[in-house]
């Protein structure tokens, strides 16, 4: 029950904050919250106070302004001992997807954990699940695929019929993610099937466009590049041209649609389009796989002066990204593509360090 009656100027702010959101437009959200907030903490009403600044931090995560949501939420686990354990739960959550999408993958696995460790009860399950969804994402993405999996063992424990559909599918879908990590292909289209069995567009619009585009590049990564591949590419595109999407959604939209003209066999097609992401600003992890699909299209196209480069700039986001993996993935297929003299003149330049 919040501390004072709500204020005309509060509830102004608060209703633009959430019609915003409803609309996608999440930078405006995350400004008309941060408004709200601002009017809260002056009439002494915490509880609306934390409400309108997890928001912000929700917003501003949704339009992939990950230092600013890690800020946003900060706040409120300096206020951690006023707040309920599951509050502060969710927060943390918030801060290890924002810490993830900057490609600090340590700091997103401890936030995770931190998350996963204040839900233990029953009455906590969901919050629990997305706790462990946010761990196993970062863990993957940190290279840590054993462990990654360890804990998908662990979550597939906890999916049950009472279990929200949607919190559900979204379970599948991160496990299926792991798995086509650990090149288990096959379990990792099985578990994605459970998780498209579970969403609907018809209840969840932003979900559907979401889990197929990341199905998608799952799949484009296991070089299945079959009829369900391509239809889940071009839900997404459907989905998020009803709701719109943000910059980094439109980004990872037109890689997909590049990775599947690259395994089609037009690899100039491919060129074209990854020639413009590449210039984007955005996460380093998203550069990182831009950069090194654009190396290996190069190379297709017998450009093998620009697939060295194409594939160090890979190199250089994966690390920036906290993937030492990666970096090391797109150094060995530069090595094995373009041959011991070509990676020893690379590595020469790039870091000074011949290799022997």
């Amino acid at each position: 029950m919040r501390q004072h009656s709500v204020s005309s100027a509060y509830a102004a702010a608060e209703l633009r904050a959430r019609e915003h959101r409803a609309n996608h437009d999440f930078s405006e959200a995350a400004m008309s919250a941060g408004e709200a907030a601002d009017i809260a903490l002056n009439e002494g009403d915490l509880e609306s106070w934390r409400s309108m600044t997890y928001l912000r931090a929700e917003s501003y995560l949704s339009d992939a302004n990950f230092e600013a949501c890690a800020e946003a939420a900060s706040t409120l686990v300096k206020d951690a001992q006023a707040i309920s354990p599951q509050l502060r739960a969710q927060v943390h959550i918030l801060m290890a997807q924002a810490h993830q999408g900057s490609g600090l993958l340590d700091s997103a696995a401890a936030e995770a954990k931190a998350a996963a460790d204040l839900t233990g009860n029953e009455s906590d399950v969901e919050i629990n699940v997305r706790a462990r969804q946010a761990l196993i994402a970062a863990l993957a993405d940190s290279g840590k695929l054993s462990e990654a999996w360890s804990e998908c063992k662990e979550l597939a424990g906890v999916i049950s019929d009472e279990l929200d559909e949607q919190l559900a599918g979204k379970a599948y879908w991160v496990i299926g993610n792991v798995a086509f990590l650990c090149d288990d292909v096959p379990e990792g289209l099985r578990y994605h099937e459970l998780a498209a069995t579970t969403f609907s567009p018809a209840r969840n619009l932003n979900v559907w466009a979401k889990f197929n585009k990341a199905s998608a590049a799952m799949r484009l990564a296991a070089n299945v590049a079959d009829a369900d591949t391509l239809r889940c590419i071009e839900r997404a595109e459907l989905a998020t041209d009803v709701i719109g999407g943000s910059e980094i959604d439109l980004l990872l939209l037109r890689r997909n649609r590049a990775h599947w003209s690259y395994l089609a066999g037009d690899a100039a097609s491919a060129v074209a389009i990854l020639e413009d992401v590449c210039t984007a600003t955005t996460a380093s992890q998203v550069l990182g796989d831009a950069w090194f699909l654009l190396g290996r299209a190069y190379l297709a196209t017998g450009d093998k002066n620009a697939a060295r480069q194409a594939l160090s700039e890979a190199a250089v986001h994966f690390e920036s990204a906290g993937a030492p993996h990666r970096a090391q993935q797109a150094r060995d297929f530069l090595k094995a593509e373009l041959g011991r003299e070509s990676f020893r003149s690379w590595l020469l330049r790039v870091t000074g360090f011949d290799g022997n």
